[in-house]
């Protein structure tokens, strides 16, 4: 087997799996470093994205917050890990915990019968740029979730969604890919980092984060 094959990547990321078992002190202290080094890496790169994105996170929450308090909608979308994220933004808007008023908040790859509908008959391509045209408004939200940043569904539902006028947000890792080219997107947001488990890591905090600005924002709107 050569040296840069998957399971090498395994072994790096992973290096107790191919240890000797029979060490058990050993092993458990690998674990216990490889648990440490992970931790370690996801609160840096946490800290060095609200470092670098703060003031515009709050600009981003801003436009949100005058979108929704005008009857502005949220449509979310994503593929594969980032759909299950999309889907998770969705219903921190639309169901909340504590006292956090409703908002309403729709990720678009819930139905699976659209999804299978379009990618059969027309292309993967637009799944999500249909649902905006057929959903979207002027005023309305859109936000769409990647790792690559170069996933075409993804672009062409931002072009169209600001094409209908819609408030268009992004979030991408490793280095923004296609995304990061688009006029169409207005607000974007980058996790710079190599691996996909610390960027959707990272990602989640800072969805979670842009929410609660713009719940906060609501709750100052007269």
């Amino acid at each position: 087997m050569n040296g840069d094959g998957p399971a090498t990547e395994v072994q790096a990321l992973y290096p107790f799996l191919y240890a000797d078992s029979s060490d058990v002190d050993s092993l458990l202290e690998q674990v216990r470093r490889s648990t440490v080094d992970k931790a370690r890496e996801i609160t840096e790169l946490r800290a060095s994205v609200f470092a670098r994105d703060g003031q515009r996170l709050l600009e981003c929450a801003r436009a949100m917050t005058g979108a929704f308090a005008v009857g502005g909608r949220l449509l979310t979308f994503g593929n594969g890990g980032s759909s299950t994220d999309a889907q998770d933004l969705a219903s921190l808007f639309l169901n909340p915990a504590g006292d956090s008023p409703p908002l309403p908040a729709f990720g678009l790859t819930n139905d699976i019968a659209v999804i299978t509908a379009l990618s059969n008959d027309i292309g993967f391509d637009v799944v999500f740029a249909r649902q905006i045209a057929a959903f979207g408004r002027a005023g309305d939200i859109a936000v769409g979730l990647s790792t690559s940043g170069n996933s075409a569904n993804l672009l062409r539902a931002f072009d169209e969604a600001s094409r209908l006028g819609l408030l268009t947000v992004g979030i991408a890792g490793y280095d923004g890919g296609k995304m990061a080219e688009l006029d169409s997107v207005d607000h974007l947001f980058v996790v710079p980092s190599p691996s996909v488990h610390r960027v959707q890591e990272a990602q989640t905090t800072l969805y979670h984060v842009l929410w609660e600005l713009t719940v906060a924002g609501l709750r100052d709107t007269p």
